[in-house]
């Protein structure tokens, strides 16, 4: 029997938020700690690169995103589709194979909007793009219906944002391919970290996420009776910025003894203990595989603006990404480390843990595995199949894997074994502090020994040359065998 697949992607969420991964956590996560006792916990998953368009293309498509035209940064609302039409993804994998599929949340990866009549807009123009202003805005067709999105790349509905549902523009609700509610104001008055844009008339920042759950627990259980087998993308805003307490629901303000950033890891908590409920309800959570993830690593806290023009965080005693050094868009571990738990009735050993190097683009071969469905010939060519180590079959693939991290600023790094080299730079690749630029070729880089310097302390690169070497050529490897 297929299992029915249900994938819950955290915006922003480290290593050290779940009570599962870092029992000091100051913020509640009873529904994801029960998911871990009664599943697998990976303590060595990583995202395919450390900010959040790039990351979801890889777990969509099972290749890293420097694959495709994005080669650094994220995208800011209004771009094109960024997965090609013709490119198989996780879900028209999944439907080919019988699946009732549907995506729930923020989408971030391109939609193919129209221009107003009389309007021209370049939507030809190289990634990445700038943030849209008011001038270009206006121009769009909000009432036109929207291409390149789900409903294109094997999603049989969505419902979610065009962006980071809470910090950019658009801001409003996609139904199918058309805004339930077109955007027809400019909202000027928002929140900390936040962008101004076009919205809806009625758009409530504190809303978004409950909308998202309503329509990911509708989706459960409109399959209840049915003998299809669905797949679920669930990719809620939390706890994605503004992290401010009028972004916050107000049944979740103060859940978390971590500021109002914690309150919105408690908040995506909730929503996964809505969705089990869910499940319990439909009679299908026995035959569910629930992946719960983030797709990439955390900020340190509450950002806040400062007397003066600056700004700090606020870290409230709380250590969003462990014991790792950095933090979101940082190539170091902090940024790119995720946790990963799976559960699987039947299928996965409750309690277990697996410290074998794995990413978010290795979803696709697992979940097309676990539904026996073939991945068509050419397709995800960066995805591994999972699926042994959720049986707890370790020693049936390599310990050694080759994997490739990738900053915001599009700084490289490999992972072989215990071994990081990180490419050009001797800084975090990343825009929080420290804040780091972008590669600069033949400059010095960094070496880490991650069995014996896990937070990335002693650098080795001047004293291990032949590692570097080594190292070097395996990523020049891998980049040209795509």
């Amino acid at each position: 029997m297929k299992p029915n697949i249900v994938v819950i992607l955290a915006d922003d969420i480290g290593y050290g938020d779940f009570g599962c991964y870092n029992p000091q956590s100051r913020i509640p996560t009873p529904h994801i700690d029960a998911l871990a006792a009664r599943g697998i916990a990976f303590t060595d998953a990583h995202s395919s690169s450390a900010v959040c368009t790039p990351s979801r293309y890889g777990l969509l498509t099972g290749r890293y995103c420097w694959r495709s035209p994005l080669k650094r940064s994220v995208f800011y609302g209004y771009e094109p589709p960024l997965i090609e039409a013709t490119r198989p993804t996780l879900a028209s994998v999944l439907r080919s194979g019988g699946y009732r599929t549907g995506c729930v949340g923020k989408w971030h990866l391109g939609l193919g909007y129209s221009s107003r009549e009389g309007e021209s807009i370049d939507f030809i123009r190289p990634f990445p793009w700038p943030e849209a202003d008011r001038n270009f805005e206006e121009k769009i067709d909000f009432r036109a219906p929207i291409g390149g999105g789900p409903l294109s790349l094997g999603f049989d509905s969505f419902f979610g944002t065009s962006g980071c549902s809470t910090c950019q523009p658009p801001y409003g609700f996609i139904e199918g391919n058309r805004f339930t509610e077109p955007p027809s104001v400019y909202l000027e008055d928002f929140p900390y970290t936040g962008r101004p844009g076009m919205a809806s008339p009625s758009w409530d920042h504190a809303g978004a996420d409950l909308a998202f759950t309503r329509k990911a627990v509708d989706f459960i259980l409109a399959g209840k009776d049915a003998p299809q087998p669905f797949f679920l993308y669930f990719a809620p805003s939390a706890a994605h910025e503004p992290c401010v307490e009028s972004v916050v629901p107000a049944f979740a303000r103060g859940k978390s003894a971590a500021g109002p950033r914690g309150d919105l890891v408690w908040l995506f908590d909730w929503m996964v203990g809505q969705v089990t409920d869910a499940l319990k309800r439909s009679g299908r959570l026995e035959d569910t595989a629930i992946i719960v993830t983030s797709d990439n690593g955390a900020l340190p806290g509450d950002r806040v603006a400062t007397a003066g023009g600056g700004e700090r965080y606020n870290l409230w005693n709380h250590r969003s990404c462990g014991e790792l050094r950095g933090y979101k868009s940082h190539i170091w571990e902090g940024g790119h480390r995720i946790p990963l738990v799976v559960s699987w009735p039947g299928r996965v050993e409750p309690g277990s843990n697996c410290s074998e190097s794995v990413a978010l683009h290795d979803l696709l071969a697992t979940a097309a595995s676990m539904a026996s469905v073939p991945v068509p010939a050419g397709a995800a060519e960066d995805s591994l199949d999972l699926s042994p180590l959720l049986g707890g079959q370790t020693g049936s693939r390599s310990t050694v894997r080759s994997l490739v991290h990738h900053s915001g600023t599009g700084v490289f790094s490999l992972r072989s074994g215990d071994w990081k080299l990180v490419c050009e730079t001797q800084g975090s690749g990343g825009w929080p502090p420290p804040a780091g630029s972008g590669p600069v070729p033949g400059s010095p880089g960094q070496l880490y020994r991650l069995d014996k310097d896990p937070g990335e302390v002693e650098n080795l690169f001047d004293r291990e040359p032949r590692v570097v070497r080594e190292l070097s050529e395996t990523l020049e490897a891998i980049k040209w065998s795509g």
